[in-house]
């Protein structure tokens, strides 16, 4: 059975020329939701590639083999290069406090990387069952300084978990970013149930997770939500103009919003500028001295970047 009319669709898988596609209206299919698509061949996505997370339009569907035509790609709001995801809503930085343990110049640069994507920002600590509850109320205090309300996991355990399925739920496409080790793999066989993705423990001898997961693939988690299953390490680079940075870094961003700071310059950078008023005893101020000469060094190398 085929029908011609086009419909709108998710990609949630790519394998070679191939794509798993979901139906956006998914009321109308309740017994074939994924389509397995390949792209029409006279359409030209003018040297565009399709990745995991985009939308697309598909039709000639076949609703006994379940496969389908893209005959068209929607506008994306945003993609990630690594791993290579588009049009991401909520981006969940994730770490360990022990096991490896928590890095903070790391866990600042996987923040700000995140919020150059222009989406909701959150972060996630796992492993809290091998640290005191001290530890725990001195982290939750240091990361809403921060500007941060950190999620507090023990993976072995569903305290707090509940509420964070809850919140991912509310989401339209997720996704867990972090270094390896850190429990994401743990996290995501929890949320999606059968996943079951294999984990790989800690090496001891250089103290850093390895990595488990290699296919990037979408999973419902429900009627309108998706998180995403991505390889390990995945840091987006900081692809942003020095200028802009300031605004990345929620301590620089609420003293020029809320309350209105001025410096002399309004391309301040905050260092040794010239007129500048802005109150650098924020903890995080060495992370961000050293984030802007870093790309203020990378654009004198490669002006035409």
């Amino acid at each position: 059975m085929k029908t011609n009319s086009k419909y709108l669709g998710l990609v949630t898988k790519k394998f070679n020329e191939f794509f798993f596609v979901d139906l956006k209206n998914r009321e109308n299919f309740v017994s074939s939701e994924r389509f397995l698509c390949k792209v029409r061949k006279s359409i030209n996505f003018k040297d565009q590639f399709i990745y995991v997370g985009d939308e697309v339009e598909i039709d000639n569907i076949d609703l006994t083999s379940k496969r389908a035509v893209i005959v068209s790609l929607k506008k994306r709001q945003n993609l990630l290069k690594r791993p290579s995801v588009a049009n991401i809503s909520n981006i969940y930085i994730t770490f360990s406090v022990e096991e490896p343990k928590l890095n903070l110049s790391q866990v600042n640069r996987f923040l700000i990387s995140a919020e150059s994507m222009r989406v909701e920002v959150s972060l996630v600590l796992t492993k809290c069952d091998l640290i005191s509850d001290k530890k725990q109320i001195f982290l939750l205090d240091k990361f809403k300084k921060w500007g941060y309300q950190a999620i507090i996991l023990n993976l072995h355990k569903s305290d707090h978990f509940e509420d964070l399925l809850a919140q991912l739920k509310k989401k339209k496409c997720s996704i867990f970013m972090g270094p390896s080790g850190v429990g994401k793999t743990t996290l995501l066989n929890k949320i999606i149930p059968g996943l079951q993705n294999s984990t790989a423990p800690v090496s001891n001898k250089i103290k850093r997770g390895k990595n488990t997961t290699r296919n990037v693939e979408l999973f419902s988690i429900s009627n309108q939500s998706y998180i995403v299953d991505t390889p390990g390490f995945n840091m987006q680079p900081l692809e942003v103009d020095t200028r802009l940075i300031p605004n990345l870094y929620s301590e620089i961003y609420k003293q020029v919003i809320d309350e209105g700071i001025r410096c002399k310059f309004r391309d301040c950078l905050h260092l040794n500028d010239e007129g500048c008023n802005l109150n650098k005893s924020f903890e995080r101020y060495s992370f961000y001295k050293e984030m802007i000469e870093s790309s203020k060094s990378h654009y004198y190398q490669n002006p035409e970047d």
